[in-house]
C-alpha cells in the first residue's frame, strides 16, 4: 500500500513513495449493511430495491412504480435519488457544478451542498457509497457528505469510505441543524404513535431528539434518511406517524410542523473531489490524515508528540478498527488493530506540517493524507 502525501508546486513535496506493509493493512473496510426493524418499512424499501435490481429493465419498472402512485411529472417528489446501477448515466443541467449528496430532496445534506457550492446542481444519491462512486466516475464534480455531528458524534461509515475510495477532501462546511416533527395535515401531536427517521447517519436525528421522543411516548422506526422519512409519510398518507426532518422537507412534501427542537446542533460536512487543491498559507487551513501503528507501549503517544513538539493543534481524532484483520497477536495476547484519523490545524504548504508527517512516517505502518483544505469560518 502506498504512503500518500499532498503534492504542491510551492512546497516541492515528494509523492508516490511506496512502502510494503503487512496484508492486515490492505483493504481494511468491508461494506456495511443496515437492517430495519419495522416490517412495513422493510417491505417498502425491499419493493423499491427489487424494482431497480430484480429486472434488467430496472429503470422502466421504477417509472411504472411512480405512475402507480400517480405522482405528476412536475412533482417535488422527483427526481429519484441516484442508485448504484445508474452510475453510468450522465447527469447534468449545463455548466453548473454538479454536487452529489446522500438522501432525497429536503435532506440536510442537500442544504449543506447548496451552502458549499451556491447555485450548484445538487444530485441526490441513495447511499454514501453511491456519492463517492459518482465523483470517481465523473458523473458529478463534487460530493458533500457528513462526517460528524455535535450531538450524535462521528459518521463512522464515511470515515471508512474515505479510506476505501481515492477522493480528496477539498473543503468543509458546517450546517446548523433544526429538527422538526413533521406529520400530514390534520394530524395532532397526541394522535401520533411512532416516529420515523434515520438512526445513525447524517445527523443521527433520533438520538439527538431522544428526550423529546421519550416524553411523547413515540415508538422509533428507522428509514434511509431524515428527508426520506418525510417523503414516506407523505406518500403513504400515514396518520399515526411523524418524521424527524427539516422545515424544508415539510415544504417540499406538503407536511405540517407539529413540534420543533431548539437544541444547539451542528453537522460538519466534507467537500470531496477527484483532485486535491493546492494548499496555501494565506488563510487558516486544516489537514486530515489517516495512519496505523505497531502495537506497543507509548506508540500512540509518540505519534501525537510529532504534532505537540511543533505546536500543531489537533482538532479531531477518531479510531476505527481494521475490518479485515481486527485482531493482532502479540506476546500471547490479542489486540485490536486500529486506524487513526486525525485533523490538525496546519496547511501542507507549511514546512512545519511537512516535517511533522515526515517524522510520523518514520514509524507509522501506514500513512495517507486525505486532504489539506481551508477551514470553514462562516457564521452558522
Amino acid at each position: 500500500m502506498a504512503v500518500h502525501t499532498v503534492r504542491s508546486p510551492a512546497t516541492h513535496l515528494h509523492t508516490g513513495t511506496s512502502r510494503n506493509i503487512s496484508p492486515s493493512h490492505r483493504n481494511p473496510n468491508d461494506a456495511i449493511r443496515f437492517s430495519f426493524r419495522s416490517p412495513k418499512l422493510r417491505r417498502f424499501i425491499s419493493v423499491s430495491s427489487s424494482l431497480r435490481e430484480g429486472n434488467e429493465h430496472g429503470k422502466e419498472n421504477s417509472v411504472r412504480a411512480l405512475e402507480v402512485k400517480k405522482i405528476p411529472e412536475d412533482s417535488p417528489l422527483l427526481p429519484k435519488p441516484l442508485s448504484s446501477n445508474q452510475l453510468a448515466e450522465p447527469v447534468s443541467n449545463g455548466s453548473r457544478v454538479r454536487v452529489a449528496y446522500q438522501g432525497v430532496r429536503g435532506a440536510y445534506s442537500e442544504s449543506a451542498a447548496e451552502k458549499a457550492y451556491p447555485n450548484c446542481e445538487a444530485v441526490p444519491c441513495e447511499e454514501f457509497d453511491t456519492a463517492f462512486e459518482a465523483v470517481e466516475r465523473w458523473l458529478v464534480d463534487r460530493a458533500v457528505l457528513p462526517i460528524e455531528n455535535s450531538l450524535g458524534g462521528s459518521i463512522h461509515r464515511n470515515y471508512d469510505l474515505l479510506l476505501r475510495h481515492n477522493l480528496h477532501i477539498v473543503g468543509e462546511v458546517k450546517l446548523a441543524v433544526r429538527h422538526c416533527l413533521l406529520a400530514n395535515h390534520g394530524v395532532k401531536l397526541d394522535g401520533l404513535r411512532r416516529v420515523l427517521s434515520h438512526p445513525q447517519v447524517l445527523d443521527q436525528a433520533l438520538a439527538q431528539c431522544e428526550n423529546t421522543l421519550t416524553r411523547l411516548g413515540l415508538v422509533r422506526e428507522a428509514v434511509d434518511d431524515t428527508a426520506g422519512a418525510a417523503k414516506l409519510i407523505a406518500l403513504e398518507g400515514l396518520s399515526d406517524a411523524a418524521a424527524v426532518a427539516s422545515a424544508k422537507a415539510a415544504d417540499i412534501y406538503g407536511l405540517s410542523i407539529v413540534a420543533e427542537d431548539d437544541s444547539d446542533n451542528v453537522t460538519r460536512f466534507l467537500m470531496l473531489a477527484r483532485e486535491p487543491i493546492i494548499p496555501g498559507t494565506n488563510r487558516l487551513f486544516k489537514t486530515s490524515i489517516v495512519f496505523s501503528l505497531e502495537e506497543g507501549p507509548g506508540v500512540l503517544f509518540k505519534a501525537l508528540a510529532v504534532f505537540a513538539l511543533r505546536q500543531i493543534n489537533l482538532t479531531k481524532m477518531e479510531s476505527r478498527p481494521l475490518r479485515k484483520t481486527p485482531l493482532r497477536a502479540s506476546g500471547g495476547l490479542k489486540y485490536f488493530d486500529y486506524l487513526f484519523y486525525v485533523d490538525f490545524e496546519a496547511s501542507m504548504a507549511d514546512e512545519v506540517a511537512q516535517n511533522a508527517l515526515r517524522h510520523l512516517e518514520e514509524f507509522a505502518t501506514f500513512l495517507r493524507v486525505l486532504g489539506s483544505y481551508p477551514v470553514d469560518t462562516t457564521m452558522l
